[in-house]
């Protein structure tokens, strides 16, 4: 009899014993769970939905403050609108051809670099690209950099060679610089050997100067011949993209008998200011951005689609 009691108590025991751990595990885990959340009330879900990882709140105010920038920065420089931004560069690029009727004999045997003035595409993005370097305006390095526009130069010795500096600038910015010859001639005119010089001896001083031999070659007025292609190739140039529309100051040329933009179009402009233009080079992109951002066009990196 007094062994059945003793077993008795024994289980009685040991129920007790269980019972104590399993309330403190419970204990243990509402604490935990009360000092998790304690430490994380900045990131919550609604009831039944998981909460977003850090990584993409952090990344979604990151977004936020861009477009405020980017705002901010259009106010600074008068705009009228935020610019729009373009969309991503194509997975796959599109094939580069000469436009037909500026092909010259023996384009596609000889693989010469092709002429161009607009890139297959049917986004709304037009590429701005700038000549020659004349006008070294910081103001338009500001302009450009907090307002986030690419563009593309085609840079002549002759106009940059008294502050090659400034150009480093906007190279260090992720600006990509051409060739547009070392004295900006009607290459037409001259010889295929002189063609040659003007040509690659602008590629020297752009390795020189840069570090990197262009890939892209604009013809100073856009005239060239068979001639200036075969140069151009000899010198390490695989594209010689002209333009669809001139942009001033004060007025738009156009090249389409449409008077009007389109998907791909190659947008040209110069290095200018006051001694040439009734106004400064940021009030020419002032009035470029608020024309194509009103139709609705973004500026994408020429580069991107070549």
């Amino acid at each position: 009899m007094r062994a059945v009691v003793q077993n008795d108590k024994s289980r009685a025991s040991r129920r007790v014993s269980r019972a104590s751990r399993a309330t403190t595990v419970l204990a243990v885990a509402a604490l935990a769970a009360g000092c998790a959340q304690a430490e994380d009330q900045s990131v919550r879900g609604a009831p039944g939905q998981q909460a977003p990882p850090a990584r993409a709140v952090d990344g979604a105010a990151k977004a936020r403050e861009a477009r405020a920038a980017l705002a901010a920065a259009a106010k600074r420089w008068k705009l009228d609108k935020v610019p729009l931004t373009a969309p991503a560069p194509p997975a796959k690029k599109p094939e580069i051809e000469a436009r037909e009727g500026f092909e010259v004999d023996g384009q596609e045997e000889d693989g010469l670099p092709p002429v161009f003035t607009t890139v297959p595409t049917k986004e709304k993005v037009v590429f701005l690209t700038i000549d020659d370097g004349a006008e070294k305006d910081p103001a338009f390095l500001r302009m450009m950099s907090e307002l986030k526009i690419p563009y593309t130069v085609f840079l002549t010795d002759e106009e940059i060679k008294d502050d090659y500096g400034y150009f480093k600038k906007m190279q260090a910015r992720g600006i990509t610089l051409n060739n547009h010859t070392l004295s900006h001639p009607y290459l037409p005119g001259l010889s295929y050997e002189d063609q040659k010089r003007e040509i690659c001896g602008m590629q020297d001083v752009m390795e020189k100067r840069y570090g990197k031999r262009p890939a892209l070659f604009r013809p100073p007025y856009g005239n060239y011949n068979r001639d200036t292609l075969r140069a151009a190739k000899s010198c390490g140039i695989e594209y010689a993209p002209i333009w669809s529309e001139e942009v001033y100051v004060d007025h738009w040329e156009y090249r389409e008998w449409d008077q009007d933009l389109h998907p791909g179009d190659i947008v040209l402009t110069h290095f200018r200011g006051t001694d040439d233009w009734d106004g400064t080079m940021t009030d020419m992109v002032r009035r470029f951005l608020d024309r194509i951002t009103a139709d609705g066009y973004a500026v994408a990196r020429l580069e991107d689609y070549l």
